[in-house]
C-alpha cells in the first residue's frame, strides 16, 4: 500500500530522513517508535507533501505521490492527524465534521452515524464548540474528522500527548476495532508503549532518521531491550 524508498527529505539544509526505506502493507496497525528528534514527525509531513522530499520515492497503491501537492495526496485517500489536533476551536462538534466531509464529499455525510457509533461522545456534544471539548474529546474528534473523509490509510502523530491514560486507552481500543472492521490501514507515530501495544501489529523503529528495525509486537512484548536501545535517552 505505502512504500518508501530511499527517502531524503529535511527542512532548507538541513536533512532529518537520510535515504529511509519502509513498507506499511495494506490493513492492520504500523507504529514508528523512536526517540524525540529522529524524525519521525518529518516523514509523516514529507508522506503527506507538507515538507518537500530532497529525493527518494513515496508510492501509494502503486502510484508515486512524492510530487504531488498536499490536497492531491489527500484526495488519493491518505488522512493525516497532526500532532496537537488542530480542530476548529469556534466551530461545533457537527460543524467540525461537516466542514471535513463537504471538504470531500456531500456523500461522506452519509457517514456521520457510523462516526457517533465509532465515537459516541461527539454526538452527545455534537453542539458543543470544539475548543471546550477535553484533550481527549478533541483528539476523537480531529480522528473523526479525518474518518468522515473514507481515507484507507490514516497517518496518527502522537495522539496520546496531553491526555489521561484512561481517555489513551479508550482511544487505542476504538481504533484497533475501526481498523479490524473496515479495513482500514493506520500509521502510527507514538511513544507511549501501551498504546503502540494495544493497536500496533509490527513496530518500525526509527534511528536518525533511518529505521533501523522492524519487529512484531509479540516480540517487543517478550524483550525490553529494544525499548531501552531505541527509546531511552
Amino acid at each position: 500500500m505505502l512504500e518508501i524508498k530511499n527517502l531524503v527529505s529535511g527542512y532548507g539544509e538541513a536533512t532529518v530522513l537520510k535515504e529511509l526505506n519502509c513498507t506499511i502493507a495494506p490493513g492492520g496497525v504500523s507504529a514508528i517508535m523512536g526517540r524525540n528528534g529522529m524524525g519521525k514527525t518529518t516523514l509523516l509531513k514529507t508522506i503527506m507533501g507538507l515538507v518537500r522530499a530532497q529525493s527518494g520515492e513515496i508510492f501509494f497503491n502503486a502510484v508515486p505521490i512524492h510530487s504531488l501537492p498536499t490536497h492531491q495526496i489527500a484526495h488519493k485517500k491518505l488522512g493525516y492527524v497532526p500532532q496537537g489536533r488542530e480542530v476548529f476551536d469556534k466551530l461545533t462538534v457537527l460543524e467540525n465534521l461537516r466542514l471535513s466531509a463537504l471538504g470531500s464529499s456531500k456523500e461522506n455525510l452519509q457517514l456521520l452515524p457510523q462516526i457517533y457509533e465509532w465515537f459516541p461522545v461527539l454526538q452527545e456534544r455534537s453542539s458543543q464548540k470544539a475548543g471546550t471539548l477535553s484533550g481527549g474529546q478533541q483528539q476523537m474528534l480531529a480522528i473523526a474528522r479525518t474518518l468522515i473523509g473514507r481515507p484507507e490509510i490514516i497517518l496518527l502523530d502522537e495522539p496520546s500527548e496531553g491526555i489521561q491514560p484512561s481517555i489513551v486507552h479508550e482511544i487505542a481500543t476504538r481504533l484497533k476495532k475501526i481498523a479490524l472492521s473496515t479495513g482500514l490501514t493506520i500509521l502510527l507515530v507514538e511513544q507511549n508503549v501501551d498504546m503502540v501495544m494495544t493497536m500496533a501489529d509490527h513496530i518500525h523503529f526509527m534511528e536518525n532518521g533511518e529505521i533501523r528495525e522492524t519487529v512484531g509486537k509479540e516480540e517487543l512484548r517478550n524483550s525490553d531491550e529494544k525499548l531501552r536501545t531505541y527509546l531511552s535517552v
